[in-house]
């Protein structure tokens, strides 16, 4: 892409409209353009483990909306090649990035498209074979081959067209709480960073700590980290809430088992345009850092307290070496946290609308529960064992997805309701 943006400043308008012309018109150059691809975060069913909400067949009011998709599809395209649109490099990455959300609907439906025919040319051969066994049996065999592969298109494509979390393209907060065990529990904290570390690594993304408070045993009283990459929200939210460990713990003399437990919480990054944070409500101190960092730290006040009145919020940052990098890192840690209490009041209302049984995502409510003894890792929302072994090793990924299936089944299940109620 950068090479592409290089050659938009340096050649003429015209020959610019030609290069985003050529590159935009074989699939295989898209993704070169696309901002973020949308099945990074899908979820698709099989045809065996399909509940009866993904039966539901796409009927004429869905079909025509998905030609209405393929013509904002086709038009995004076509202003692809407008000059003016190509001058301004603002509005050009916003219509790149509204084809490439619509582009993988486009292209199942279209797939879709040409199996329909496929199978109504197949079924008109049967017809027309007439007294032929041999092109009876061809056209059977041709229609056994089709019907499965429309059924796993038909339902690729309800999964696509559900309503998409608008937070899911987003950069996270990610905060660790010690909570009930004492050192246990900030040990078990510690053990939580370093998987996710992990599981952060084997994605791709980029993680940083901003903050840390260190349990005097091991582990931490609380920790947070900066994550930032393709579409980190839509796979980490599903971590949020409070963990549970059963284990003997490394100071326990006796054998006992010990019960502790961790929070997580997942906060979406925002900015400035999503929070209105009124300054005049935030309490701002600095002192010295200490710790490793040289004499700056040590004899600058280079960390920050801040603290907000109305919420009650405290936060505290001594990472970066100067003060004016902590306050910004504050300020953005705190503006996160106001967005992810407003979000998870809105979906809380939402959800109990729903009557939703995936789960609320919110910090008090235990999703998993680690069993040393037995190796096992239980999920309470999925109501699914998972070796032990499989989370320390942050083998994360098959729990994370079948928590996304398991809510896109149940938007579905939604979306048959209402059709057959509007019926």
């Amino acid at each position: 892409p950068s090479l592409l943006f290089l050659l938009f400043a340096m050649a003429p308008s015209l020959f610019r409209a030609a290069v985003l012309a050529a590159a935009f018109a074989a699939p295989s150059n898209v993704e070169a353009f696309a901002f973020h691809h949308p099945s990074a975060t899908r979820s698709y069913p099989s045809s065996a483990a399909s509940s009866s909400a993904l039966s539901m067949a796409l009927d004429e009011q869905m079909e025509g909306r998905l030609d209405g998709i393929r013509r904002s599809y086709q038009a995004l395209t076509e202003r692809l090649a407008d000059p003016d649109v190509i001058a301004d490099s603002n509005l050009l990455r916003k219509v790149m990035s509204d084809r490439a959300a619509s582009e993988e609907v486009v292209n199942t439906y279209d797939e879709y498209c040409g199996l329909k025919e496929e199978l109504e040319g197949a079924k008109e051969l049967f017809q027309e074979a007439g007294d032929d066994p041999e092109m009876k049996e061809m056209a059977r065999e041709e229609m056994k081959a089709i019907e499965p592969a429309l059924d796993e298109l038909e339902d690729k494509i309800k999964i696509l067209l559900l309503p998409k979390d608008p937070n899911d393209d987003r950069n996270i907060m990610l905060e660790i709480r010690a909570g009930t065990g004492g050192s246990e529990a900030n040990i078990f904290a510690g053990d939580l960073l370093d998987v996710y570390r992990k599981y952060i690594s084997t994605m791709g993304w980029r993680a940083s700590i901003i903050d840390e408070s260190r349990g005097d045993d091991g582990g931490y009283k609380g920790v947070v980290m900066e994550v930032k990459g393709d579409s980190v929200y839509s796979r980490m939210k599903w971590e949020a809430g409070v963990h549970r460990v059963q284990r003997v713990p490394a100071t326990e003399s006796q054998g006992r088992v010990h019960t502790s437990t961790a929070t997580v919480a997942i906060m979406p990054e925002c900015d400035d345009v999503d929070i209105d944070l009124d300054m005049t409500e935030v309490e701002i101190s600095t002192m010295r850092s200490g710790g490793a960092g040289g004499q700056n730290v040590n004899k600058v006040e280079t960390a920050v307290d801040l603290l907000h009145k109305p919420t009650g919020i405290r936060i505290k940052c001594t990472q970066e070496r100067s003060q004016l990098k902590n306050k910004e890192l504050a300020l953005k840690m705190l503006m996160s946290k106001l967005y992810d209490m407003e979000n998870e009041k809105r979906e809380m209302e939402e959800r109990e609308r729903r009557g939703s049984q995936v789960g609320t995502g919110g910090r008090s409510e235990k999703i998993r529960t680690y069993n040393w003894k037995d190796s096992r890792c239980s999920d309470h929302r999925l109501g699914q064992n998972f070796p032990l072994s499989q989370f320390l090793n942050a083998d994360i990924g098959p729990m994370i997805d079948a928590m996304i299936a398991k809510d896109q089944e149940e938007k579905l299940r939604e979306l048959s309701e209402e059709t057959l109620n509007a019926a």
